[in-house]
């Protein structure tokens, strides 16, 4: 789409439909679901393809619709109130560090479906913590990747077999604009790969006041294989996956001083991105200070994430790999190869290279994910200061939170503005704000809860029938693809990556007792799977097949469900339309999740093991806890005691409170769970939260050159 193609009068479209900005605030969403509704639902609720495919009448018709043209001023009205705002938190809060800016590296980053390039909560997390930078005003900008073929488009055979499809992004479609030199060109910085220069090109997605840029190898000065090596998110293969680490790492930071881009703060979001630390400190080496003294300041200014409590998940290459990849590279650190490696080793003469070991031996600044990973975390790498006792190691945590203007509903959206004031998402964080819950009455949030547990109804059976359309499917495809769902049903909904850790086949270790329990004249209940197992991991894979079989079991009558091809848009219709969040990883496994939150948000209760930030909400009176947090002999006794405490809160507490009706049909005493679930957990697990805490907690010290123990003694997180 060219923009003279658009009417003058409305000529900031195409500026709208560039900034992600748009899909948190709804002006922005209300604005282009009005240009061309069937267009916005054939797009996927893409503003960007929506005006590359809009015909010249609709958008001559628009620019003289006065109801269009004042949704169209408004939304351009807040959209400049927004990014030219000069009272925002941060401005307010902290008006002596106006240029101190945040550089936020992360390989994967979940913002909207029409930009597939993450595959699940680390890119979520890293997504919604970029929109509440930009909300609050704070100067940052983000690098990852561009992967034109993204995480793969998921498939499920007859037997139920995961199948993988990659497919090309089309870039004319997506939010995308492409960065160029100074002098015109698209490559805008080289990394050393071997024997070979590597070329790197970016992309700007602007989210609101945070621009994010993408890098990209896939220019003509590259090689064949080396256009693809970004094609793709978490190749297995280790060279490759190594290869796209340094481009991430060091390239990333390249590309942003070629963008004459200077921030005070860099911060790794795990492990994949710690080579950044490296090249900063070549750069101090190249400046005059001796290898030490270049750590010291580049370990100041740098902050570490970590989200992964299990050994096994951290990313490691082998030492002889490491060593051909860096044998040009290490000279110019002004130090020699064994001290290189000892920064990604636990011990020295260990055979492989930990990047964990190597963000946290290179930054000063480090945090877990919630109050149990950060015990977990020092536990796991107390090896590392073998001076300290397990609890001073200094490691923190800062417990994850989701942005609520992305995943909440509209309709709860409007709700909870009625109730709570129109400026209720500005004081999310606010406890008091929350305790005007009470004053919801009852039916009307039952109302809304119906509206949307339809609509996500109707999307599982649209889906189905374009499936059958399509004529491959069989019968019991679409019988699994929940066809037969009643939306009268208490609904449970597990919905996360398919993995072996998160045990979902917790569910069917009885399979007669959770028959009984569906198949329940008077108090049915379904259960909606959906998620993506790893390519390589098929043992997960087994476990995504062995569900799609119980889904395809006429003896369950229909009321298990596995949704394929699970993406944010999926993801927003679940956890606003299902009844129970369930979530059963095995304990000490899960850093901390944040799907149940986003549940939680739209007034769904949530049902848990007691792992993650489950262990923080969880008060008695606001959820379910499966069990204690009791350890285990071994996982076979952990998964006989955990099915029976699931089994027995479904048929005693959640199918009874959730089917004892008043005489108008509302379910008074499960509402009143709701509005303690509400007050109690969503003014804490929230991006605003979040956010300053990493501020006042990790980049504030920073900027001031505490040290860690300092910085301890500064702040108590969430105390």
């Amino acid at each position: 789409m060219t923009v003279s193609k658009i009417p003058e009068r409305i000529g900031r479209l195409e500026e709208l439909a560039n900034n992600l900005w748009w899909s948190w605030h709804p002006e922005g969403r209300a604005l282009f679901r009005r240009l061309d509704y069937s267009l916005w639902r054939s797009s996927g609720h893409n503003p960007v393809q929506q005006l590359y495919e809009i015909s010249l009448e609709k958008l001559q018709a628009a620019a003289g619709d006065n109801d269009f043209l004042s949704l169209y001023d408004n939304a351009v009205d807040v959209f400049d109130k927004e990014m030219t705002d000069s009272n925002s938190w941060y401005s307010k809060k902290y008006p002596d560090n106006p240029q101190s800016s945040i550089a936020y590296f992360s390989m994967e980053f979940a913002l909207h479906n029409s930009l597939p390039i993450y595959a699940g909560g680390l890119g979520v997390l890293a997504g919604d913590l970029c929109k509440e930078g930009s909300d609050l005003g704070v100067p940052m900008v983000a690098v990852g990747f561009m992967y034109p073929q993204g995480y793969f488009r998921q498939r499920i055979s007859a037997d139920g077999w995961q199948e993988e499809e990659y497919s090309q992004l089309d870039f004319s479609k997506a939010p995308l604009t492409a960065i160029t030199s100074k002098d015109g060109k698209q490559c805008l910085a080289e990394v050393q790969l071997r024997d070979r220069k590597l070329h790197i090109g970016a992309w700007l997605v602007p989210l609101g006041r945070v621009d994010l840029y993408l890098l990209d190898t896939d220019i003509e000065e590259n090689r064949p294989e080396d256009r693809e090596l970004s094609s793709r998110l978490y190749i297995a293969d280790r060279e490759h996956r190594l290869q796209q680490e340094i481009l991430l790492g060091i390239g990333g930071v390249r590309v942003l001083r070629a963008l004459d881009i200077e921030p005070a703060i860099w911060h790794a979001n795990e492990g994949h991105t710690a080579f950044m630390m490296l090249e900063r400190v070549r750069e101090q080496v190249a400046s005059g200070k001796a290898f030490n003294e270049a750590l010291d300041v580049v370990k100041k200014s740098s902050v570490f994430t970590t989200h992964t409590p299990v050994p096994a998940g951290h990313d490691t290459f082998s030492i002889e790999l490491v060593k051909r990849y860096f044998a040009d590279y290490w000279p110019s650190l002004g130090t020699d190869m064994e001290t290189l490696l000892n920064l990604g080793r636990q011990d020295a003469g260990e055979d492989s290279f930990n990047m964990t070991i190597l963000a946290l031996k290179t930054s000063e600044h480090r945090n877990a994910v919630s109050k149990l990973h950060g015990k977990v975390t020092r536990k796991m790498w107390c090896n590392l200061w073998l001076d300290c006792s397990e609890d001073d190691i200094p490691i923190t945590f800062i417990t994850n939170g989701i942005h609520a203007p992305t995943w909440i509903a509209l309709e709860n959206r409007q709700l909870y503005s009625k109730y709570l004031g129109k400026d209720w998402v500005e004081q999310q964080d606010d406890v008091e704000l929350w305790k005007n819950v009470d004053d919801i009455p009852d039916e009307e949030i039952w109302r809304v809860h119906l509206v949307l547990k339809r609509k996500l109804f109707h999307i599982i059976m649209e889906r189905a029938q374009q499936r059958w359309a399509e004529g491959e499917a069989t019968p019991q495809q679409i019988l699994a693809m929940g066809s037969l769902l009643d939306h009268d049903a208490l609904t449970i909904g597990f919905v996360r990556r398919f993995a072996e850790y998160k045990r979902p086949d917790l569910l069917f270790k009885d399979t007669e007792r959770l028959k009984k329990i569906i198949n329940d004249r008077w108090r049915p209940v379904q259960i909606i799977f959906a998620g993506k197992s790893h390519p390589a991991d098929t043992a997960s894979k087994k476990l995504l097949q062995y569900v799609h079989t119980i889904a395809r079991d006429r003896e369950f009558q229909g009321r298990i469900a596995f949704l394929e091809d699970y993406d944010m848009r999926l993801a927003r219709y679940l956890v606003q339309g299902v009844d129970v969040w369930l979530n059963t990883p095995r304990r000490l496994q899960e850093a901390s999740g944040t799907s149940g939150m986003k549940a939680v948000l739209n007034g769904v209760l949530h049902l848990s093991v007691p792992d993650g930030w489950w262990t923080e909400a969880y008060n008695g009176n606001n959820g379910w806890n499966i069990g204690d947090e009791s350890p285990f002999p071994s996982k076979e006794e952990e998964d006989k005691a955990d099915a029976e405490a699931l089994y027995s809160i479904l048929e005693q507490q959640v199918a009874p409170l959730y089917y004892n009706r008043d005489r108008i049909g509302v379910p008074r005493e499960w509402y009143a769970m709701v509005k303690r679930s509400l007050q109690s957990i969503i003014p804490v697990f929230n991006t605003r939260r979040m956010f300053k805490e990493y501020y006042e907690i990790m980049y504030l010290p920073a900027i001031q050159g505490m040290t860690v123990t300092e910085q301890r003694d500064r702040i108590d997180p969430q105390s």
